[in-house]
């Protein structure tokens, strides 16, 4: 079964990926723009400026990770984009939380102030959600292809992750 979670930054789709990749013994597909910046060596934040520069960047991005997910039977796809990309998905999870909580997170994981968390995130929102429409036509602000749609404001990722695996228990009796 190949699961796509998709959300925006600090919805928590890393975490909560690796939760349900180890808990239901799949392998985690969770290669990201951080992923591929240090790759190439390069800063995270100058990274995301060359890729509004070089649409080759996301494509290489997304292509791989697409790849990596169809060489697995079973597997997780966390990424921004999983759900549109990864249309041969069994299960699409996409988590929404509040653009203060997101950077609150995103705060409290990589420091700094909160202030200047929350203009990043709402400044890397505007420039991934035109960049992933001018692409691929994509509007990352609509989960209406997702099957499950989690909003996490309140939810622990345990608790996301446990909801995630009753829908896959219930598509997949058994496993």
């Amino acid at each position: 079964m190949r699961i796509a979670i998709s959300g925006k930054s600090g919805c928590g789709n890393t975490t909560v990926s690796t939760l349900v990749a180890d808990r239901m013994n799949y392998p985690l597909i969770n290669f990201t723009f951080r992923s591929l910046a240090e790759e190439r060596g390069v800063d995270f934040w100058e990274f995301c400026r060359q890729a509004e520069m070089d649409d080759q960047i996301d494509i290489e991005l997304d292509t791989r990770q697409v790849s990596m997910a169809m060489e697995q039977e079973d597997c997780v796809l966390g990424s921004r984009l999983a759900i549109w990309m990864l249309k041969e998905a069994d299960l699409k999870v996409y988590l929404t939380a509040s653009i203060e909580e997101r950077a609150m997170r995103i705060h409290k994981r990589e420091g700094g102030s909160f202030t200047q968390r929350l203009k990043e995130t709402t400044r890397r929102d505007a420039n991934d959600t035109a960049r992933y429409k001018r692409i691929y036509n994509i509007d990352n602000s609509d989960p209406s292809i997702a099957d499950l749609v989690i909003d996490t404001d309140t939810l622990e990722p345990q608790q996301i992750a446990d909801m995630i695996i009753e829908k896959i228990r219930q598509m997949k009796p058994g496993v």
